[in-house]
């Protein structure tokens, strides 16, 4: 959600500061712009909708100067309209924000009370005439960035050039990620380690409060007391941020094919090759002192949870409460002795999960976090870190990072058994041992592609669907529903299918598409009555299933997905591939952007 970068370098800083921009596109944006010094001049460029309108915007009117910042917006206060783009300028300075200013009411109020005035409907637009505020008070740049930062409530992170400083650069984070590299008689901002991947190596993560103030060959922070703070260079591998679609017409698509390989990490990190046992991270976890399992997180990492509490509950006998983390600490939950929290966030940066989590340290006896991103704000906030493996996610819905999620969460509620004597020596060396086949069992999926691309060819002709599953294959279906939503604006629910008759079987006709996902397990038998229920209200069914559950179930079906033989426990990642075909396949013959879709950011940074 929204995208920064800055620059004070050696070079012509519109071109790089478009090409860090493209780099945070995955982050989903409705409009974007630039703003630079040249001669110590202060001038914008701003455009709606995809950056190629920035580009050409700057062709015509191109930005000289070798200081700037830019920004991509992911709309909140005001529509995505060139007024409302970043960055926001006040007389002589700019400023580009991600973020909420909660008290942006009050601040316009005050301003508007020494007559000064409004051009947009942002919250942003505030922080940057606050600060000319203060300058014309007779405050210096870097006095007036830090008045204004003492007044603001909410979270953001922000940077902000001046109009006669073409070697300075003022940065601040609380809520929102931010971080700064490191260059030879350069240095840069950004939101994150792809932003500035280009431009360097060496990276600092700004910590919850940090102010900065940058020169090109000079860097001071202080803490949120005030106090000079050190913070690590850590060094980033090119590789890591490195973004290409690998011969694929879509992100997404890439990601989908790239999950057996990124699984296989997964688990080799902590199942080492020879053994049967779970390995943590350093001082590891003992879930024989563990009385209650908290596991909080949004979206599709909160469909990752509820899949595991299945796990939970049913190899380690551990009960589990799973919560949405928008709502969690509103409802103020007590948190028990023995009770440990459990996060899971593909960015680690998510602004409700983050809160979360504060909410509970010092509350709850240990805080765990599964992240693809190990120095984000919750991955630095926890006592145990679980990296999930998978690697840069570009496309906007999540795909490897929910099958890498679930992988991890599956070992720990190994681990967890194993700890608390629930499960046997045998059953462990089973369960292992699918674990460890199940690279090779999801490539035997993708091969169902040419299916999946038929049945999505008519489905994205629907304007709804249902998706039912029973067990662990009904948390799968709320993600698979999730899926087609996002991705083909195609109104989608899910259900569990004993819930069938309890009401939504009223929206059943001839019509209605409804995807049935039922592997041959304990629980298919129930899953096919329910099947029968809609088959004979004409409902077209979509059944995903192994041979032997399409050989005892596909009698009056509409069509049928093969899916691979596998060890019950691991069906939830197995499935997760044709869920996730299906939704990219109707997409794209809907002409959607499936990476981008209408609306979405990657990184939830705003409550």
């Amino acid at each position: 959600m929204c995208g920064i970068i800055g620059v004070l370098g050696d070079h012509e800083a519109a071109p790089i500061l478009v090409e860090a921009l493209k780099r945070l596109e995955y982050r989903g944006y409705d409009s974007a712009g630039i703003a630079t010094l040249n001669g110590g001049t202060l001038d914008r460029r701003r455009a709606i909708g995809k950056l190629v309108n920035l580009s050409d915007l700057l062709v015509h009117q191109p930005l000289a100067g070798k200081a700037g910042i830019g920004h991509t917006r992911w709309a909140t206060h005001g529509a995505p309209t060139v007024s409302n783009a970043h960055p926001h300028r006040a007389g002589s300075v700019a400023v580009v924000h991600n973020g909420i200013i909660e008290n942006y009411r009050e601040l316009r109020a005050e301003l508007a009370d020494h007559g000064v005035n409004f051009a947009t409907e942002t919250d942003t637009e505030t922080v940057a005439l606050l600060t000319e505020h203060h300058m014309q008070q007779g405050a210096g740049p870097v006095e007036a960035a830090n008045k204004t930062l003492d007044q603001l409530e909410g979270a953001f992170a922000l940077a902000f050039l001046f109009d006669g400083e073409s070697d300075l650069i003022v940065a601040a984070r609380k809520g929102s990620p931010l971080a700064v590299g490191h260059g030879d008689g350069e240095m840069f901002v950004g939101s994150d380690a792809i932003a500035l991947s280009g431009m360097t190596e060496q990276i600092t993560y700004l910590e919850e409060g940090d102010r900065v103030v940058l020169t090109r060959n000079s860097l001071e922070i202080r803490d949120a007391n005030g106090a000079l703070a050190n913070r690590a260079i850590t060094s980033v591998q090119g590789g890591t941020a490195r973004i290409d679609k690998a011969g694929h017409k879509h992100f997404m698509a890439k990601e989908i094919a790239e999950q057996p390989g990124v699984i296989g990490d997964a688990i080799t990190h902590y199942l080492p090759a020879g053994g049967n046992e779970v390995i943590l991270p350093g001082d590891g976890l003992d879930f024989s002192k563990v009385e209650r399992l908290s596991m909080v997180a949004c979206g599709t990492a909160y469909y990752a949870c509820l899949t595991a509490k299945y796990w939970f509950e049913q190899l380690a006998n551990l009960p589990v409460e799973i919560d949405i983390a928008s709502e969690y600490r509103y409802r103020e939950p007590p948190i028990t002795d023995g009770t440990v929290a459990l996060f899971v966030s593909q960015s680690g940066e998510t602004a409700d999960t983050l809160a979360a989590l504060r909410y509970c340290a010092g509350k709850a006896d240990k805080i765990v976090s599964v992240v693809n991103v190990t120095e984000s704000s919750i991955a630095r906030d926890s006592d145990l870190v679980m990296p999930i493996h998978a690697g840069v996610e570009i496309g906007v819905a999540s795909t490897k990072a929910f099958t890498c999620q679930l992988t991890v969460l599956l070992m720990l509620a190994l681990k967890a058994a194993r700890d608390r004597g629930t499960i046997s020596d045998n059953d462990m060396a089973d369960h292992v041992a699918a674990l460890r086949g199940l690279p090779t069992v999801m490539n035997m999926a993708l091969d169902e592609t040419g299916k999946l691309q038929q049945c999505a060819q008519s489905l994205s002709e629907s304007h709804n669907a249902l998706f039912l599953g029973r067990g662990r294959m009904f948390s799968l279906a709320l993600e698979a529903a999730l899926k087609l939503k996002e991705l083909s604006y195609i109104h989608a629910e899910a259900y569990a299918s004993g819930e069938l008759k309890h009401g939504p079987i009223a929206l059943i006709d001839k019509h209605m598409p409804i995807v049935v996902l039922a592997p041959r397990d304990e629980l298919f038998d129930k899953t096919v009555s329910n099947m029968q229920e809609v088959m004979a209200r004409k409902g077209k069914v979509i059944l995903i299933s192994d041979e032997a559950g399409i050989a005892q179930a596909k009698d009056g079906v509409w069509a049928t997905i093969k899916m691979p033989t596998i060890h019950p426990v691991l069906t939830p990642i197995l499935y997760a591939i044709p869920a996730q075909l299906l939704a990219y396949h109707t997409a794209v013959a809907k002409g959607t952007d499936v990476d981008q879709p209408r609306n979405l950011a990657k990184s939830v940074t705003v409550e």
